[in-house]
């Protein structure tokens, strides 16, 4: 059984299960004062109803902290908030970019999960953003030597510079020298 197959990388609701166990293992946590008591879930919610869904899109993963009296979901404080896209081609981008081992164009994406080349742009610049690590130390550590070997850093000294022999110029191609 293929890792692609399981729930989560085709169903919204399996997908915000799945990554509410991954992000809140104890329970729902709310995003605004962060209580991890008094919530409950809102079921049945839908979006505004629109000319492509006339009866509005089911709403997964809503909660409402008692305490607050506030809306949150998962998606809240993480690479998923702001984002129209479902949450299980998410996952897929997530995946796709984590199991490649040389990596994955934004226009892989839009061709395998089937959205628009900006949107897959975005998802490539939001996970990879997530994957950076923060460790901005000089190679070697601070105030340590590092040994390299054989780098040439400029050109050599009394090295004529090498200009091309044709020059373009649109279409043509005229000898320069």
């Amino acid at each position: 059984m293929s890792v692609l197959s399981r729930p989560y990388f085709h169903d919204e609701a399996a997908a915000f299960e799945h990554v509410e166990g991954m992000l809140w293992p104890q329970g729902p946590v709310c995003h605004h004062c962060g209580s991890m008591e008094k919530h409950y879930a809102l079921k049945g919610g839908r979006t505004k109803p629109s000319k492509k869904n006339p009866h509005g899109l089911e709403i997964h993963g809503l909660y409402k902290c008692s305490d607050c009296r506030k809306k949150f979901t998962v998606r809240m404080g993480t690479i998923f908030e702001v984002s129209k896209l479902p949450l299980h081609i998410w996952l897929q981008a997530i995946h796709a970019m984590c199991a490649s081992k040389k990596g994955v164009s934004a226009h892989q994406l839009h061709r395998a999960l089937e959205i628009t080349y900006k949107t897959a742009w975005f998802l490539c610049h939001r996970i990879r953003e997530t994957m950076r690590s923060d460790d901005f130390t000089p190679m070697g550590g601070n105030g340590k030597t590092v040994e390299v070997d054989e780098t040439y850093i400029g050109r050599l000294k009394n090295t004529p510079v090498k200009l091309p022999l044709w020059k373009y110029e649109g279409r043509k191609r005229r000898k320069f020298r």
